[in-house]
Parts: structure tokens; sequence; C-alpha cells
């Protein structure tokens, strides 16, 4: 039997994918070309005549090749990766409506958690609520932090100012210094969350939301690095938590998770005071958090 050639491509969806290819490569140079040195901690020097970065800082920040990036900037028709272009977001700096556009214009769809979550329904997030002045969340087992109550949005730092992107315990723990810095047992906590981030993953080996959570962390956290390489395992437990939070002091907690939804990781991550001392901070924290509300109107949760 002879071997039959491809149907080529209509001229419509050809033309289409070359547009599309332009505008992505238009796209990157005006966000490379408005950001400064100094932004992404680099120096200037005396002979730069670049407005912006030039394209080699982009791709070396980005960790991929100077080559294959000049190509994306010059509309040549290559496979871009998700993790790729989370990369590029992170480097140019672009905001949650910047990178959805990224997004679109690859042609991909981006694996992190949106700013809602159309698996955390209303009666969720009312329970949230109604858990005040208890710190509770609910993350899914890639640690992404879906939906989150007043309380909880200031335990470990402000996390209504943080990115919807970047709203992962994992990346938070390992890269934000004020989260960081409430962690009483931090690298204690850090090989912890390591193991149980490796047991989590032998279902999802294949995903690129994982395997771009794992290389964002191989890259941006030496000490992510190093536990990751111990190819621990640890399943999900309770365990009693200390906190040092700067508006109200030290806590003592117990960590309880609550599984919503088994099959996808979901679950409702709740912190119980430990004595009388945490419970009544727990409720000053809260008061806090009512009148950060009432200053700057509801947050994204």
């Amino acid at each position: 039997m002879a071997r039959q050639t491809p149907p080529a491509a209509p001229p419509a969806a050809t033309g289409g994918s070359e547009i599309r290819r332009h505008e992505l490569a238009a796209f990157l140079r005006s966000r490379r070309e408005r950001i400064t040195p100094e932004q992404v901690g680099l120096p200037r020097g005396a002979r730069r005549r670049t407005p912006g970065l030039r394209r080699e800082e982009v791709a070396h920040l980005s960790a991929v090749g100077v080559t294959w990036y000049t190509w994306l900037e010059q509309s040549r028709d290559i496979h871009v990766s998700v993790q790729v272009l989370d990369a590029l977001a992170r480097t140019l700096l672009l905001d949650p409506s910047e990178r959805a556009h990224l997004f679109q214009l690859a042609g991909a769809t981006d694996p992190t958690p949106a700013s809602s979550c159309a698996g955390v329904t209303d009666a969720v997030r009312e329970l949230l609520d109604q858990l005040d002045p208890l710190p509770a969340c609910v993350q899914n087992s890639r640690y992404d932090i879906l939906a989150y109550n007043r309380t909880y949005a200031h335990l470990l730092c402000d996390l209504d100012a943080i990115p919807p992107e970047d709203r992962n315990c994992m990346v938070l723990i390992h890269t934000h210094p004020q989260w960081r810095e409430s962690v009483v047992h931090l690298d204690e906590t850090m090989r912890l969350m390591a193991a149980k981030l490796r047991a989590s993953m032998a279902g999802h080996l294949t995903e690129p939301a994982w395997k771009m959570l794992v290389k964002r962390l191989q890259t941006e956290s030496p000490e992510f690095r190093e536990n990751w390489e111990r190819y621990e395992v640890v399943v999900s437990r309770g365990k009693v938590k200390e906190f040092r939070n700067p508006h109200v002091g030290p806590l003592t907690v117990t960590h309880t998770d609550l599984w919503l939804s088994p099959e996808h990781g979901a679950r409702l991550v709740t912190y119980v005071p430990e004595d009388a001392q945490t419970r009544e901070r727990l409720e000053k924290l809260y008061a806090y958090a009512r009148g950060v509300a009432g200053r700057v109107g509801p947050g994204l949760r």
C-alpha cells in the first residue's frame, strides 16, 4: 500500500499561526525593552545601548538558549513549552493579564492556578469564612493555595499581595523572605515539604504544572535542590507547628488536613490553637485582618 502524505494545513489556519507567532515576537520584544537591568538584579554598565534588557540577558534569566530565544523573537516556527513560557513570564515581570496574553499567543494553557478556582465552591468559601479566627485555606496536592480566609491571609505574610500564580506553599517557603521568617523550624519544614511533594508527585510525573514547579524550585532554591536529591518521601499528616507572626507574636497550632476531593488532592487545611495564648492571639490577628480588609477592600480570595 502506498504511503499517504498528511494533508496540508488550510491556508487560513497556517496564516493564523504565522500571525500569532509575529504577535508573540512583538509582545516579547515590547516587554523586554521596558524592563531595566536594575529591576532584575543586573548591573547597567556604561556601554549599554539597548533599551531595557538584552536578548541574551532574558535567555540567561529564563534558563533557555540565546539562539532559541532569538528565534522566538524572530517569529520562527518553534515549539514553546509551558515551562519556558512560565520562566519568560517571571523574567519579564508580567502581570496576570500579560501572562494570560503570553500563553494565549503561544497557543498554550497556563497550568498555574488562577485567582479563582472553579473547584472551590461558594459553600467551601463560606466554610472558610466561618472558621475565622482559625486560619484555614484550600490547597491542592501541588501546594497551590486556591482559597483562604482572612486570618490565614496574614498568618505567614500578606497573601493578598502575592500574585495568584505565586500562591504556592512550596514556592513561598523557599523564596519569600517574610514567609520563611514566620516559620520557626524552617530547615526541618523545608525538608519535610520536599519529601511530601515527591510522594505526591508520583501520580503526576508527566504533568506540565508539576514539572514546572519542580524546575522553578530547583532553579531558585539551593535548599530545595539539596532536599530533593535526598529522594525522601513522607505522606501528609497532621502535626504541631510554630510560627512567628509579625502582628501578634508567637503562635503554636495543630495543622490538620480535611480532604475535599481525594481524586484531585484538594484539601481544607486548618490550624487549631494549642493553647489559650495562641487562641487569643489568633483572635487579635483576625481583628487586624478585618481592619486591613476594611481599608483596602476585599482581597482576591
